[in-house]
Protein backbone atom coordinates (compact mmCIF):
# COMPACT_ATOMS: atom_id res chain seq x y z
CA UNK A 1 0.00 0.00 0.00
CA UNK A 2 3.10 2.23 1.09
CA UNK A 3 4.17 1.66 -2.57
CA UNK A 4 1.74 2.67 -4.33
CA UNK A 5 0.67 5.85 -2.72
CA UNK A 6 4.15 6.57 -3.22
CA UNK A 7 3.99 5.82 -6.71
CA UNK A 8 1.23 7.79 -7.14
CA UNK A 9 2.35 10.53 -5.28
CA UNK A 10 5.11 10.76 -7.46
CA UNK A 11 2.93 10.46 -10.53
CA UNK A 12 0.11 13.31 -9.19
CA UNK A 13 3.24 15.72 -7.92
CA UNK A 14 2.20 15.98 -4.69
CA UNK A 15 2.23 13.99 -1.24
CA UNK A 16 1.52 10.70 -0.04
CA UNK A 17 -0.51 12.05 2.64
CA UNK A 18 -2.39 14.35 -0.01
CA UNK A 19 -3.02 11.17 -2.33
CA UNK A 20 -4.52 9.13 0.93
CA UNK A 21 -6.88 11.97 1.50
CA UNK A 22 -7.93 11.90 -1.52
CA UNK A 23 -8.42 7.75 -1.94
CA UNK A 24 -10.65 8.16 1.61
CA UNK A 25 -12.56 10.97 0.28
CA UNK A 26 -11.45 13.30 3.48
CA UNK A 27 -12.17 17.00 2.51
CA UNK A 28 -9.40 19.30 2.30
CA UNK A 29 -8.12 18.85 -0.83
CA UNK A 30 -7.99 21.03 -3.85
CA UNK A 31 -10.11 20.47 -6.87
CA UNK A 32 -7.61 20.62 -8.81
CA UNK A 33 -5.05 18.36 -6.86
CA UNK A 34 -7.92 15.82 -6.42
CA UNK A 35 -8.04 15.62 -10.53
CA UNK A 36 -4.42 15.53 -10.51
CA UNK A 37 -4.60 12.31 -8.07
CA UNK A 38 -7.85 10.97 -10.04
CA UNK A 39 -5.26 11.16 -13.32
CA UNK A 40 -2.75 9.44 -11.67
CA UNK A 41 -4.60 6.21 -10.69
CA UNK A 42 -5.79 5.98 -14.18
CA UNK A 43 -2.37 6.45 -15.99
CA UNK A 44 -0.66 4.20 -13.39
CA UNK A 45 -3.78 1.08 -13.96
CA UNK A 46 -5.08 1.66 -10.61
CA UNK A 47 -8.51 1.27 -9.98
CA UNK A 48 -10.09 3.87 -8.67
CA UNK A 49 -12.68 3.30 -5.30
CA UNK A 50 -15.76 2.87 -5.99
CA UNK A 51 -16.94 6.10 -4.17
CA UNK A 52 -14.92 8.28 -6.31
CA UNK A 53 -16.13 5.99 -9.72
CA UNK A 54 -19.47 7.44 -8.61
CA UNK A 55 -18.36 10.97 -8.22
CA UNK A 56 -16.63 11.33 -11.26
CA UNK A 57 -19.76 12.42 -12.88
CA UNK A 58 -20.05 13.17 -16.34
CA UNK A 59 -20.15 9.76 -18.17
CA UNK A 60 -23.77 9.00 -19.81
CA UNK A 61 -24.13 4.69 -21.34
CA UNK A 62 -25.77 4.62 -24.40
CA UNK A 63 -26.77 0.93 -25.23
CA UNK A 64 -27.58 0.47 -29.07
CA UNK A 65 -27.96 -2.44 -31.29
CA UNK A 66 -25.44 -2.91 -34.17
CA UNK A 67 -24.75 0.13 -36.06
CA UNK A 68 -25.24 -1.08 -39.61
CA UNK A 69 -28.43 -0.30 -39.66
CA UNK A 70 -27.93 3.81 -40.35
CA UNK A 71 -30.49 4.93 -37.84
CA UNK A 72 -29.25 3.79 -35.11
CA UNK A 73 -25.93 6.03 -35.46
CA UNK A 74 -27.81 8.94 -36.17
CA UNK A 75 -29.39 9.15 -33.22
CA UNK A 76 -26.13 8.04 -31.44
CA UNK A 77 -24.76 11.13 -33.20
CA UNK A 78 -27.78 13.48 -31.79
CA UNK A 79 -27.43 12.19 -27.77
CA UNK A 80 -23.91 12.64 -27.99
CA UNK A 81 -23.80 15.96 -29.12
CA UNK A 82 -26.74 16.85 -26.78
CA UNK A 83 -24.60 15.18 -23.35
CA UNK A 84 -21.52 16.58 -24.79
CA UNK A 85 -23.83 20.39 -24.48
CA UNK A 86 -24.76 19.63 -21.39
CA UNK A 87 -21.29 18.78 -20.04
CA UNK A 88 -21.68 15.34 -20.25
CA UNK A 89 -19.21 12.44 -21.93
CA UNK A 90 -21.26 9.43 -23.69
CA UNK A 91 -20.06 5.61 -23.48
CA UNK A 92 -21.49 3.98 -26.59
CA UNK A 93 -21.71 -0.15 -25.78
CA UNK A 94 -23.24 -1.48 -29.16
CA UNK A 95 -24.93 -4.96 -29.13
CA UNK A 96 -23.41 -6.96 -32.02
CA UNK A 97 -24.68 -10.61 -32.37
CA UNK A 98 -22.66 -12.85 -30.70
CA UNK A 99 -21.08 -10.00 -28.64
CA UNK A 100 -21.83 -8.70 -24.86
CA UNK A 101 -25.35 -8.93 -24.08
CA UNK A 102 -27.50 -6.07 -23.04
CA UNK A 103 -27.19 -7.02 -19.10
CA UNK A 104 -23.40 -7.27 -19.71
CA UNK A 105 -22.84 -3.98 -21.37
CA UNK A 106 -25.26 -2.67 -18.37
CA UNK A 107 -23.04 -4.13 -15.62
CA UNK A 108 -19.90 -2.63 -17.71
CA UNK A 109 -21.34 0.78 -17.63
CA UNK A 110 -22.61 0.44 -14.00
CA UNK A 111 -18.77 -0.49 -13.05
CA UNK A 112 -17.46 2.48 -14.19
CA UNK A 113 -19.45 4.37 -12.67
CA UNK A 114 -22.07 6.06 -15.56
CA UNK A 115 -24.38 9.03 -14.06
CA UNK A 116 -27.14 7.19 -15.91
CA UNK A 117 -28.06 4.61 -19.31
CA UNK A 118 -30.07 5.63 -22.32
CA UNK A 119 -31.60 2.01 -24.02
CA UNK A 120 -32.32 2.41 -27.45
CA UNK A 121 -34.40 -0.85 -28.59
CA UNK A 122 -33.53 -2.77 -26.47
CA UNK A 123 -35.03 -5.53 -24.18
CA UNK A 124 -37.67 -3.08 -22.73
CA UNK A 125 -39.02 -3.53 -26.26
CA UNK A 126 -39.57 -7.34 -26.33
CA UNK A 127 -42.73 -8.39 -24.67
CA UNK A 128 -41.15 -11.85 -23.82
CA UNK A 129 -38.28 -10.23 -21.51
CA UNK A 130 -37.83 -9.81 -18.28
CA UNK A 131 -38.07 -6.38 -17.17
CA UNK A 132 -36.93 -7.14 -13.37
CA UNK A 133 -33.83 -6.04 -14.71
CA UNK A 134 -34.50 -2.64 -15.20
CA UNK A 135 -36.31 -2.25 -11.48
CA UNK A 136 -32.85 -3.84 -9.88
CA UNK A 137 -30.40 -1.55 -11.98
CA UNK A 138 -33.09 1.52 -10.46
CA UNK A 139 -32.29 -0.11 -6.98
CA UNK A 140 -28.72 0.66 -7.65
CA UNK A 141 -29.49 4.24 -7.51
CA UNK A 142 -29.06 4.19 -11.81
CA UNK A 143 -31.30 6.85 -13.42
CA UNK A 144 -32.18 5.35 -17.02
CA UNK A 145 -34.34 6.39 -20.02
CA UNK A 146 -36.20 4.16 -23.04
CA UNK A 147 -36.21 4.43 -26.48
CA UNK A 148 -38.03 2.99 -28.96
CA UNK A 149 -40.54 0.55 -27.20
CA UNK A 150 -42.67 0.48 -23.84
CA UNK A 151 -43.49 -1.93 -20.89
CA UNK A 152 -46.15 -0.77 -18.33
CA UNK A 153 -44.16 -2.94 -15.88
CA UNK A 154 -41.05 -0.79 -16.13
CA UNK A 155 -41.43 2.71 -14.14
CA UNK A 156 -39.37 5.15 -16.38
CA UNK A 157 -39.43 8.12 -18.64
CA UNK A 158 -40.30 6.27 -22.63
CA UNK A 159 -39.50 7.99 -25.65
CA UNK A 160 -40.97 6.27 -28.96
CA UNK A 161 -42.46 7.54 -32.61
CA UNK A 162 -45.96 7.00 -33.35
CA UNK A 163 -45.72 3.50 -35.14
CA UNK A 164 -49.74 3.60 -35.45
CA UNK A 165 -49.60 6.93 -37.66
CA UNK A 166 -46.67 5.85 -39.29
CA UNK A 167 -48.75 2.85 -40.78
CA UNK A 168 -51.84 5.09 -41.57
CA UNK A 169 -49.47 7.71 -43.16
CA UNK A 170 -48.13 5.06 -45.52
CA UNK A 171 -51.39 2.82 -46.24
CA UNK A 172 -53.01 6.12 -46.83
CA UNK A 173 -50.56 7.39 -49.66
CA UNK A 174 -50.45 3.97 -51.24
CA UNK A 175 -54.22 3.67 -51.12
CA UNK A 176 -54.75 7.46 -52.63
CA UNK A 177 -51.96 6.40 -55.33
CA UNK A 178 -54.62 3.21 -56.14
CA UNK A 179 -53.15 0.36 -54.79
CA UNK A 180 -55.30 -2.14 -53.09
CA UNK A 181 -53.79 -5.29 -52.26
CA UNK A 182 -50.66 -3.36 -50.03
CA UNK A 183 -48.27 -5.58 -47.58
CA UNK A 184 -46.60 -4.86 -44.46
CA UNK A 185 -42.97 -6.37 -43.80
CA UNK A 186 -42.01 -6.22 -39.81
CA UNK A 187 -39.74 -7.78 -37.84
CA UNK A 188 -40.81 -10.47 -34.95
CA UNK A 189 -44.04 -10.16 -33.77
CA UNK A 190 -42.47 -10.12 -29.67
CA UNK A 191 -41.57 -6.51 -30.52
CA UNK A 192 -44.00 -3.92 -28.79
CA UNK A 193 -42.99 -1.50 -32.32
CA UNK A 194 -43.91 -4.34 -34.74
CA UNK A 195 -47.50 -4.92 -32.68
CA UNK A 196 -48.12 -1.12 -33.21
CA UNK A 197 -46.93 -1.12 -36.55
CA UNK A 198 -49.72 -4.26 -37.28
CA UNK A 199 -52.05 -2.37 -35.49
CA UNK A 200 -51.86 1.28 -37.43
CA UNK A 201 -52.00 -0.77 -40.51
CA UNK A 202 -55.09 -3.23 -40.02
CA UNK A 203 -56.80 -0.29 -38.80
CA UNK A 204 -55.29 1.85 -42.12
CA UNK A 205 -56.67 -0.62 -44.28
CA UNK A 206 -59.94 -1.01 -42.68
CA UNK A 207 -59.82 2.74 -43.29
CA UNK A 208 -58.97 3.04 -46.98
CA UNK A 209 -59.73 0.08 -48.16
CA UNK A 210 -62.39 -1.84 -46.04
CA UNK A 211 -60.61 -4.76 -45.35
CA UNK A 212 -61.25 -6.59 -42.08
CA UNK A 213 -58.72 -7.21 -39.56
CA UNK A 214 -57.94 -10.70 -40.50
CA UNK A 215 -57.55 -9.66 -44.32
CA UNK A 216 -55.38 -7.24 -43.73
CA UNK A 217 -52.96 -9.12 -40.93
CA UNK A 218 -53.31 -11.80 -43.95
CA UNK A 219 -51.01 -9.71 -45.63
CA UNK A 220 -48.46 -9.02 -42.89
CA UNK A 221 -44.66 -10.90 -43.22
CA UNK A 222 -42.12 -11.24 -40.22
CA UNK A 223 -39.38 -11.17 -40.86
CA UNK A 224 -35.53 -9.77 -39.83
CA UNK A 225 -34.45 -5.89 -39.56
CA UNK A 226 -32.13 -6.11 -42.67
CA UNK A 227 -31.44 -6.29 -46.31
CA UNK A 228 -31.94 -10.02 -46.48
CA UNK A 229 -35.21 -10.29 -44.09
CA UNK A 230 -36.90 -7.46 -46.36
CA UNK A 231 -36.28 -8.97 -49.28
CA UNK A 232 -37.25 -12.78 -48.18
CA UNK A 233 -40.39 -10.41 -46.65
CA UNK A 234 -41.34 -9.05 -49.92
CA UNK A 235 -40.89 -12.06 -52.16
CA UNK A 236 -43.70 -13.85 -50.24
CA UNK A 237 -45.61 -10.63 -50.53
CA UNK A 238 -45.29 -10.23 -53.76
CA UNK A 239 -46.01 -14.15 -54.21
CA UNK A 240 -49.53 -13.07 -52.58
CA UNK A 241 -50.31 -10.33 -55.51
CA UNK A 242 -49.12 -7.22 -53.22
CA UNK A 243 -48.72 -4.13 -55.69
CA UNK A 244 -47.39 -1.87 -52.63
CA UNK A 245 -45.27 -2.78 -49.78
CA UNK A 246 -44.30 -1.15 -46.89
CA UNK A 247 -41.32 -1.94 -44.67
CA UNK A 248 -40.45 -1.65 -41.21
CA UNK A 249 -37.11 -0.13 -41.59
CA UNK A 250 -35.30 1.26 -44.69
CA UNK A 251 -32.95 -1.10 -44.46
CA UNK A 252 -35.94 -3.31 -45.79
CA UNK A 253 -37.21 -1.56 -47.93
CA UNK A 254 -33.71 -2.00 -49.67
CA UNK A 255 -34.21 -5.26 -49.74
CA UNK A 256 -37.57 -4.73 -50.79
CA UNK A 257 -36.43 -2.95 -53.85
CA UNK A 258 -33.73 -6.13 -54.53
CA UNK A 259 -36.53 -8.62 -54.45
CA UNK A 260 -38.83 -7.02 -57.07
CA UNK A 261 -35.89 -6.64 -59.19
CA UNK A 262 -35.23 -9.99 -58.86
CA UNK A 263 -38.50 -11.03 -59.71
CA UNK A 264 -38.56 -8.73 -63.09
CA UNK A 265 -40.68 -5.80 -61.70
CA UNK A 266 -39.66 -2.52 -61.83
CA UNK A 267 -39.79 -0.07 -58.63
CA UNK A 268 -42.18 2.00 -58.71
CA UNK A 269 -44.00 1.17 -62.12
CA UNK A 270 -44.84 -2.36 -61.19
CA UNK A 271 -44.81 -2.08 -57.73
CA UNK A 272 -44.46 0.83 -55.03
CA UNK A 273 -42.11 0.20 -51.87
CA UNK A 274 -42.41 2.43 -48.58
CA UNK A 275 -39.50 2.33 -45.75
CA UNK A 276 -39.23 3.57 -41.88
CA UNK A 277 -37.04 5.95 -40.50
CA UNK A 278 -35.55 8.05 -43.16
CA UNK A 279 -31.89 7.15 -42.29
CA UNK A 280 -29.14 9.21 -43.75
CA UNK A 281 -27.84 8.76 -47.45
CA UNK A 282 -31.71 6.97 -47.90
CA UNK A 283 -32.66 9.64 -50.41
CA UNK A 284 -30.14 8.75 -52.82
CA UNK A 285 -30.70 4.97 -53.52
CA UNK A 286 -32.12 4.05 -56.72
CA UNK A 287 -35.50 4.98 -56.66
CA UNK A 288 -35.03 7.74 -53.62
CA UNK A 289 -37.31 6.05 -51.27
CA UNK A 290 -40.44 7.10 -49.99
CA UNK A 291 -40.24 6.91 -46.69
CA UNK A 292 -41.86 7.59 -42.87
CA UNK A 293 -39.08 9.76 -41.35
CA UNK A 294 -38.41 8.94 -37.65
CA UNK A 295 -38.60 12.28 -35.49
CA UNK A 296 -34.68 10.93 -34.39
CA UNK A 297 -33.71 14.79 -33.21
CA UNK A 298 -36.52 15.40 -31.85
CA UNK A 299 -35.98 11.75 -30.01
CA UNK A 300 -33.03 11.85 -29.23
CA UNK A 301 -32.93 15.46 -27.43
CA UNK A 302 -35.64 14.14 -25.47
CA UNK A 303 -33.94 10.95 -24.23
CA UNK A 304 -31.12 13.19 -23.18
CA UNK A 305 -33.43 15.83 -21.06
CA UNK A 306 -35.43 13.32 -19.72
CA UNK A 307 -31.97 11.71 -17.80
CA UNK A 308 -30.22 14.53 -17.19
CA UNK A 309 -33.79 15.42 -15.11
CA UNK A 310 -33.47 12.47 -13.63
CA UNK A 311 -29.97 12.47 -12.88
CA UNK A 312 -30.56 16.02 -11.22
CA UNK A 313 -33.41 14.38 -9.14
CA UNK A 314 -36.32 16.31 -10.39
CA UNK A 315 -37.80 12.73 -12.52
CA UNK A 316 -39.63 13.14 -15.41
CA UNK A 317 -43.09 11.88 -16.00
CA UNK A 318 -42.99 8.07 -15.89
CA UNK A 319 -44.62 7.50 -18.44
CA UNK A 320 -44.30 7.53 -22.85
CA UNK A 321 -43.25 10.43 -24.40
CA UNK A 322 -44.49 9.94 -28.42
CA UNK A 323 -43.42 11.86 -31.54
CA UNK A 324 -45.40 12.06 -34.79
CA UNK A 325 -43.41 10.76 -37.75
CA UNK A 326 -43.73 12.27 -41.30
CA UNK A 327 -44.65 10.97 -44.78
CA UNK A 328 -41.50 12.01 -47.34
CA UNK A 329 -42.67 11.15 -50.59
CA UNK A 330 -39.84 10.46 -53.26
CA UNK A 331 -39.26 8.30 -56.33
CA UNK A 332 -39.87 4.38 -55.06
CA UNK A 333 -43.67 5.34 -55.15
CA UNK A 334 -46.37 5.38 -57.92
CA UNK A 335 -49.96 4.80 -59.11
CA UNK A 336 -50.94 1.33 -59.04
CA UNK A 337 -50.98 -0.95 -61.86
CA UNK A 338 -53.98 -0.49 -63.94
CA UNK A 339 -56.09 -3.45 -63.49
CA UNK A 340 -55.67 -6.25 -66.39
Amino acid sequence: MTARLADIAAQAGGSEATVSRVLNGKPGVAAGTRESVLAALDVLGYERPVRLRRRSAGLVGLITPELENPIFPALAQVIGQSLTRQGYTPVLATQTPGGSTEDELTEMLVDRGVSGIIFVSGLHADTTADMDRYEQLRAQGVPYVLVDGFSPKVQAPFISPDDRAAMRLAVTHLAALGHTRIGLAVGPKRFVPVLRKIEGFTAAMEDSLGLTPAEAEALVQHSLYTLEGGQAATTALIAAGCTAVVCASDMMALGAIRAARQGGLDVPKDISVVGFDDSPLIAFTDPPLTTIRKPVTAMGQAAVRALLEEIGGTPAPHSEFVFMPELVVRGSTASGPAPK
